[in-house]
Order: C-alpha cells, then sequence, then structure tokens
C-alpha cells in the first residue's frame, strides 16, 4: 500500500465536505481518517440521542466521501464493543499513523481545546507535521476576533454584532440598520397570556433511515445506561435534511420567533425556535445559507424584521461571539468560578423528577429529545442552578452531556458565563437570576404547580423564589455596584428591612442547597 501524502483528519463536528480541510485534497494521494470511540462518549455521560446523532452524521458523510471516490479510513464502534479500534482517540490515531504512514496531518480547527491539544501531542509524539487550518464555517476567525478585542475594556456583544453586521452587509440599508434599529428587543419579550400559544407548528422529522437504525441499536446495546431516550430520535443527520429543517422553518415558524422566543408553555417544547443549532454544529449546514434564508423571508415580505433580526442576531451575533470568547480566553476561561459555587447538578437535571413544574417540563424536553429552546435552558434550568450555586464546571459538563448540540466552544461560554456568571462578567455584565415571577409571567408553569412562585418561605415557597432571595443576599457586595442589578439590590434592601423573614429565607435556601448536595429530588 501507497503511504497518503495527506491523512485530513475530519472530526464528528465538522462534516462539510466544502471545508478548508479538503482545499488541495487528491484522492489519488490523500485519505480522510475519522473515527468513534467509547472514551468520547463517555468522558460525559452522553445522552442516548446525542450519540445517535453525532455516529449517524458521521457514517453518513463518510459514505457521501465513499460515493465521490474518497478513501477513508473509518473507525466505527461495535455494538460488543470487543473489535473496537483502539480504547481513546489518541491511540486509535496513532496507531492508524504508524500504520499508514502520511507524510503530513491537516485538520480543521477543533472546536474543543481539549481535542486540539490532544491531536497536537499526538502528531508531535511521532514527529508528523500537523497543518490546522481555519474554519470558514465561522463568519469571524479566531485571529480576527483577537484582533477586534484587543485593547477594549469590555467584551459587549451588541458591540460584537454592530460589527458583524456591518463587516458582512446583513440586514443593512444605505449603511444604517434596516429599519432604523439595531435590534428589537422590546417587540421581542412576549409571553402567550392566559389562553396559550394555540396550535403550534411541527418541525418536520426525519424517519430514521437503515444506517441510523444501526446506529440506534448500537447505542442501546452500548450506552443503554445513559441518560435520555432513543425513542423518537428524528434529527436531521445529511446536509440535505438540515436544508429541508431550515426550509420548514423559514415558511412555518420564523414570523412568530421574535415576539415569542422568551415565551415558555407547558408541553411547547419547540414553541417557534429553528432547532437547527445540531446541524449547525456539526456542520451540516452553512451559517451563511441560514441567514441568508431568514433575510430573503424579510426581503420577500413572509416574515417581520422583529423575527428575523433576533433570529440573525443569535446566528451571526451570539454565536459567533461565545465562539471568539472561547479561543480568546482558554485555557484558563474553564477554570473561572467567581461566584465560589461548589454543588453538584441536581439530580432532577438527569431524571427530571421534581415537584417543581417548570424543571420537570424543561426536563422532560431534554429527556426526550435532548433540546430545549434558549429559555428553558437560561431562565429555567441555569436558573435554577445558578441560585443554589451548582458549580459552573459541573453544569457545562451536563449540558454537554445532555444536549445533542453542545461543542465545547458553544457550550462552556454559554453555561460557565451567560447562565451561571462563573467568568464574573466576561460574557455577560449582569447575572441572568430572577424570581419565580418572572417564571410565572413567561409561562403557564406556576398554574399547577405545587409551590406558590410568590412565597420566599413556609412549604409551599417556590424553591427559585426563596434561592433567588438568598442569592441577592449572599453575592450582595459583588452586585451592589453594578448598575444593572440597582433595581433588584434595592429589592433586596426592602426585603432585608424583616430581619426574621430573610433569617428565615436563609434557612430554608440553605436546607434547600443541602438536599441538592445530597442527591435529593426537590
Amino acid at each position: 500500500m501507497v503511504s497518503p501524502r495527506h491523512l485530513v483528519l475530519v472530526l464528528g463536528d465538522q462534516l462539510d465536505r466544502h471545508s478548508a480541510a479538503f482545499d488541495g485534497f487528491d484522492p489519488d494521494r490523500d485519505h480522510v481518517w475519522m473515527a468513534e470511540n467509547a472514551t468520547e462518549a463517555t468522558h460525559v455521560w452522553c445522552h442516548q440521542q446525542r450519540l445517535v446523532l453525532f455516529f449517524s452524521a458521521m457514517r453518513h458523510f463518510r459514505d457521501d466521501l465513499h460515493a465521490a471516490g474518497i478513501e477513508v479510513a473509518y473507525h466505527a464502534l461495535q455494538a460488543d464493543g470487543r473489535r473496537d479500534s483502539g480504547p481513546d482517540f489518541a491511540s486509535i490515531l496513532a496507531a492508524d499513523i504508524r500504520r499508514l504512514g502520511p507524510e503530513r496531518l491537516i485538520v480543521l480547527e477543533p472546536g474543543d481545546w481539549r481535542v486540539w491539544r490532544m491531536l497536537q501531542e499526538t502528531a508531535d509524539q511521532l514527529d508528523l507535521p500537523l497543518e490546522v487550518r481555519p474554519d470558514r464555517h465561522f463568519y469571524c476567525g479566531i485571529e480576527e476576533f483577537d484582533d477586534w478585542a484587543t485593547d477594549r475594556k469590555r467584551l459587549v456583544l451588541e458591540d460584537f454584532y454592530r460589527h458583524m453586521r456591518r463587516t458582512h452587509g446583513v440586514l443593512m440599508q444605505a449603511g444604517g440598520p434596516a429599519g432604523g434599529a439595531w435590534n428589537y428587543d422590546a417587540d421581542n419579550r412576549e409571553s402567550f397570556g392566559r389562553n396559550g400559544p394555540g396550535e403550534l407548528p411541527r418541525a418536520v422529522s426525519f424517519a430514521p433511515d437503515a444506517l441510523t437504525r444501526e446506529v440506534i441499536e448500537l447505542v442501546a446495546a452500548r450506552f443503554g445506561d445513559h441518560p435520555g431516550r432513543l425513542e423518537g430520535f428524528d434529527q436531521p443527520v445529511t446536509t440535505g435534511q438540515a436544508r429541508q429543517a431550515l426550509a420548514d422553518f423559514i415558511a412555518h415558524r420564523l414570523a412568530g420567533f421574535g415576539p415569542w422566543q422568551d415565551a415558555l408553555w407547558t408541553g411547547a417544547d419547540l414553541v417557534h425556535h429553528s432547532r437547527l443549532s445540531a446541524a449547525l454544529n456539526l456542520h451540516l449546514i452553512d451559517p451563511r445559507e441560514v441567514v441568508g434564508a431568514a433575510v430573503a423571508a424579510w426581503e420577500a415580505g413572509e416574515a417581520p424584521l422583529n423575527s428575523v433580526e433576533g433570529f440573525v442576531r443569535q446566528i451571526l451575533g451570539w454565536r459567533e461571539f461565545v465562539r471568539g470568547i472561547y479561543w480568546h480566553d482558554m485555557p484558563d476561561y474553564i477554570e473561572h468560578n467567581a461566584l465560589e459555587a461548589q454543588l453538584p447538578v441536581p439530580a432532577s437535571y438527569w431524571d427530571g423528577d421534581t415537584d417543581m413544574a417548570c424543571i420537570a417540563d424543561a426536563m422532560r424536553n431534554v429527556r426526550d429529545n435532548g433540546y430545549a429552546h434558549h429559555i428553558q435552558r437560561l431562565m429555567i434550568l441555569g436558573l435554577f442552578a445558578q441560585l443554589a450555586g451548582v458549580h459552573p464546571r459541573l453544569f457545562h459538563d451536563w449540558h454537554m452531556a445532555m444536549y445533542l448540540d453542545a461543542v465545547d466552544w458553544v457550550s462552556l461560554p454559554n453555561t460557565l458565563g451567560m447562565s451561571q456568571f462563573g467568568d464574573g462578567g466576561i460574557v455577560g455584565t449582569k447575572p441572568y437570576c430572577a424570581s419565580g415571577n418572572y417564571v410565572n409571567r413567561m409561562s403557564n408553569y406556576c398554574r399547577k404547580c405545587r409551590f406558590d412562585h410568590r412565597r420566599a418561605v413556609g412549604e409551599n415557597a417556590c424553591p427559585i423564589t426563596t434561592l433567588y432571595w438568598d442569592f441577592l443576599d449572599r453575592h450582595d457586595e459583588r452586585f451592589r455596584g453594578n448598575r444593572r442589578m440597582v433595581f433588584q439590590i434595592r429589592n433586596l434592601d426592602r426585603k432585608r428591612e424583616d430581619p426574621e423573614t430573610m433569617a428565615t429565607i436563609r434557612r430554608q435556601a440553605a436546607d434547600l442547597k443541602t438536599r441538592i448536595a445530597a442527591g435529593e429530588s426537590v
């Protein structure tokens, strides 16, 4: 066998035939390398559907490469585990380098600092060049973000978002923002009201084909004790399916995305959200295609500007911003724990067993679908974890395990930073903290919950409300000087005018935290 010139490493979240990793690819002289391995499936306790998504998408991509005449060294996990190629990613790669004898390794910028380091260490140990190529999937390169961030006192999303809009000419008219405003947040905070959302549009689903069914059987056999359910898996696993999912969103849900993007309702798992994040993060579809389709819908009069701008901001703004933060601040970023939180992730975040109606509904969505839209993540599951004092690294590990769209670059700044304020204000200027009143205002959860969202003390006190006042109380010194926290600190001062009530709140909050630490249901 003739040794390949280049061994192109394709990671599970880089499934794009047009990526820079394939620039100059010669099918007669170069090979592709891909590997499933048990360590990557178990270093966090992955949701069963997350494993199905990654393995199925990888195998479909492998077959597409084969069909194009490209040689692929592919290592598939086996249901019995006895014929696996190796125990971990590095050992499988090292063995193939020795067997194939390539002159050079080529890889796209990984989405995980740990994986990037592992690849470099493996290449160094075998004295082989590793060429890491920029990832064109993103609008903003790593070095470009660093240049933008240099000499700024604070890295603020709104500043970056406007920069990206101008740079790429998205939703711009006559040198300014379309419609005269950069964002339409004020129009995008509606709740469903007492009558609820009515009949919501369903997302297009994709029945598992033979290859996906094979993967489902593998996951059931080897990872059946992992959290989540295999039944009902219907995610896009190819670029063609991802494009169908995009078209379905544009046609049926984009128009309603803006006003109700923050709304919550029991059993409304998707609402008007796109469910494209997993396909985007696996590179099955390009963000430019997604943004372009949304903008075209506005230009055609098929979706209002507030909905389109709100959606574009999620992709062109926030998604690019958190990736920039990740690479700008890693590897130190993952060690941040500004609020000195130490609790484990609540047991109910794995099994959904809780009397709290909001947590139960969000966790049903996560358990059944490996999904929750951004308000369920941030202002239900993230909120309770933050108020209780869950360690931000552990919360990130949980997020990486349970969500289909979780990749380290996007998960870490969103969980440790935005959700838990573990970075002390790098991603956001204030913690996203609220009492049960917020949950009641944005949802119907509180109507049938055994807890009373208005009460902070007593048997039926809402745990979120109890922990909210305790959170503000114990972090008073840190937040008192924050201009965006003035209203909340002022309310805390009024609450402290009744020392007996505050003492009871502290005791009740301590009991809740003790139960979480002990793995008991709340």
